[in-house]
């Protein structure tokens, strides 16, 4: 995936919560959301 530039619009996508419930980034349309990806989550080092 193409790394997005600030203030653009992300790609619609989906993703698991802590409780195993399905949420996508449509759900919140007209809703402002802040979106962080830590690469490193569960991983050494």
């Amino acid at each position: 995936m193409p790394q997005l530039e600030s203030g653009v619009t992300a790609p619609d996508f989906e993703a698991l919560t802590d409780s195993g419930a399905t949420v996508k980034l449509s759900d919140y349309q007209g809703q402002k959301v802040v979106l962080y990806f830590y690469p490193k989550d569960d991983t050494p080092g």
